[in-house]
């Protein structure tokens, strides 16, 4: 247990069981799936000031939230990410309506989009994932690992319900939307 609890210390991304397995010479992920349950339980029990989290696919230790205000000074920068009220947007519709087609985003925005997409792509939120079948073949926009770590999202399902997906989508693309109007609060991450 102490092996599995060191690698996830040390880990920069979150680590699925198997990973954990082949890292810390497990048998097996069913193995390392039991000492995550154990040590998630211990940490609960005792009070730790961090979590074990399953995000993006995999198991991560965090900080518990009610001690954010104090490692928040440590991390300032690290890992912040700022995005225009523009981008925010537009990554809510990639992230709602994917694969998605430039077109589309356009459409929905009622602006070009090109370079906000390239500084998605920049900050690895957003990857092109294939090819549509439309004339000229272009590219189909979806989100990344990196957009479900960031987010604190285990996966695609846990974004919020359709209810809010389709309003945000309709606010976006009222003829009275300005451009600077905020998906989200301040616009960052």
């Amino acid at each position: 247990m102490r092996r599995v609890e060191a690698a996830l210390f040390l880990a920069r991304q979150p680590l699925t069981p198997r990973k954990i397995a082949q890292i810390c010479g497990f048998e097996s992920a069913a193995e390392v799936r039991g000492y995550l349950r154990r040590l998630g339980k211990l940490y609960d029990e005792v009070g730790a000031a961090f979590c074990l989290v399953e995000v993006a696919g995999g198991f991560q230790l965090r900080t518990r939230p009610e001690f954010y205000p104090w490692v928040a000074r440590l991390a300032r920068d690290e890992r912040q990410i700022r995005l225009s009220p523009p981008a925010m947007e537009t990554l809510a519709i990639i992230a709602y309506r994917q694969p998605v087609l430039r077109a589309e985003i356009e459409s929905i925005r009622g602006v070009q989009c090109g370079e906000i997409l390239r500084q998605l792509m920049d900050r690895g939120l957003v990857k092109i994932v294939g090819r549509s079948e439309e004339l000229g073949r272009p590219y189909l926009y979806g989100t990344t690992e990196t957009f479900l770590e960031v987010f604190g999202l285990r996966g695609l399902d846990e974004l919020p319900h359709a209810e809010y997906r389709n309003s945000a989508v309709r606010r976006a693309s009222s003829p009275g939307t300005s451009e600077n109007a905020p998906l989200t609060g301040e616009g960052r991450i």
